[in-house]
């Protein structure tokens, strides 16, 4: 039988052995093309990754093979860049995919597991001669600092001498996680395409009854729609409501939408959904708007139609100052004061997405912090990422006696040295549901 290596950009969701395939192959690429120039970027010569059965270092799910769904006793890889690349062992007590296996508990009888392991960790590392010698630890990301206390203590006991080479690998793995392959982005195209199609299903009258339909009933049909489908949400889906009549209220000094979240969608709702999914080892973030027709209305009144535009042109604002070697912090700056020279009241808070939905990297704001983020916010763009481009602008509404409705965005884009794009196009125009 011939076996032809899945394409994950025919469809989506593959099937489970066919996924596997996929990640084990970008594994595999990531470790020869990806890795060695993230390691000369962070001054990182050899790279532990520890973890232990259900208290895995985050990074760790990353590196393994894909039949592999937890560590498995003590999992140490070993990663060390040489002038042919990076090698990469495992010191474990069982093979771990394509990783050399550089130790077993047969090596030493007689001496317990344990402190033959760490033995042969200290052999790898006098071997390399490491200068700098990284660990995932670290205070600004919860995403590199995966290294347990326990496993602290005995890694830097079982280096002796070697110790004090031991630095915080912080930007190597912000820059692990957070670096996409071309093929991951063209899979993340298709990803973003099912949650497109399953929101605007979401949004018919199939499933969205005028007057019967409650958005948390909506909330739930769209996670239980992605679990027929073959995917899980990473988060519960969430609808929210703005009506006229109904003023946004203000939170922790951001102004949201007040109706409650189990009430009964009528006509004349703005709907609202916030919706991801978790595929291939990969993930999605998105929000989408739509209407619900009043009887006799033919489309969306115009100042919500103009409260879109207002937020697709934010949208070109904030792309526009995302620009490699800027940190997120200065992103934000300039997409505000953009923003505040063309009068548009907006809140900016997009982030990464990509191994893990609120990813490692630049912060760029959050919903309550518009003002930089201290810490994630300082840490600099750099191409082949991906993003979750999130904000929300406010507008009066005529048609609803000039109240303010906030239209809050969400769209995965990828930042290459082209430049951005959206993945699988972004909304411009207000999904129109019929009331009847």
């Amino acid at each position: 039988m011939t076996l032809v290596a899945p394409d994950p950009t025919r469809a989506v969701p593959l099937p489970l052995r066919e996924q596997a395939d996929v990640r084990d192959r970008w594994l595999t690429q990531r470790l020869l093309d990806v890795l060695p120039g993230l390691m000369d970027r962070a001054g990182v010569d050899l790279w532990l990754v520890i973890g232990r059965e259900y208290n895995e270092d985050p990074v760790l799910a990353t590196l393994l093979p894909a039949t592999w769904l937890s560590a498995r006793r003590r999992t140490i890889l070993v990663l060390h860049r040489s002038d042919d690349g990076v090698t990469a062992a495992a010191v474990s007590r069982y093979p771990v995919g394509q990783f050399l296996a550089a130790w077993s508990p047969d090596d030493a009888p007689g001496v317990p597991a344990e402190r033959s392991q760490w033995a042969a960790v200290r052999r790898i590392v006098e071997q390399a001669d490491p200068a700098r010698i990284g660990i995932d630890v670290s205070g600004t990301f919860g995403l590199a600092d995966g290294l347990s206390h326990t496993d602290h203590r005995l890694v830097t006991e079982a280096l002796g001498a070697y110790a004090h080479r031991l630095v915080s690998a912080e930007d190597l793995v912000v820059g692990w996680l957070e670096t996409r392959l071309p093929e991951e982005i063209r899979a993340l195209h298709a990803l973003n395409r099912l949650v497109h199609a399953v929101i605007d299903e979401a949004y018919s009258p199939a499933v969205l009854v005028a007057g019967t339909t409650t958005a948390l009933d909506l909330a739930w049909w769209i996670r239980q729609r992605l679990h027929d489908l073959g995917v899980e949400p990473w988060f519960q889906p969430t609808v929210s409501l703005q009506r006229a009549g109904v003023p946004l209220a203000e939170e922790r000094g951001t102004l949201l939408p007040a109706v409650p979240y189990d009430s009964v969608i009528e006509p004349g709702d703005l709907v609202h959904c916030d919706v991801g999914l978790s595929s291939l080892g990969l993930r999605t973030d998105t929000q989408r708007n739509g209407y619900v027709l009043r009887p006799g209305e033919t489309g969306a009144p115009a100042g919500l139609r103009e409260a879109l535009r207002v937020g697709n042109r934010m949208q070109d604002l904030t792309t526009a100052a995302l620009i490699p070697g800027r940190t997120g912090n200065e992103v934000l700056a300039r997409a505000r004061a953009a923003a505040a020279a063309e009068g548009i009241e907006a809140d900016v808070y997009s982030h990464p997405v990509g191994f893990h939905g609120h990813g490692a990297g630049p912060a760029i704001g959050l919903w309550d912090e518009q003002g930089g983020v201290p810490g994630a916010g300082d840490y600099p763009v750099h191409p082949d990422t991906v993003y979750a481009l999130e904000l929300a602008v406010r507008r009066p509404v005529p048609e609803w006696g000039g109240q303010c409705v906030r239209m809050a965005l969400e769209q995965g884009i990828a930042l290459t040295d082209d430049g951005v794009e959206y993945l699988d196009g972004r909304q411009t125009e207000l999904i129109l549901v019929p009331a009847g």
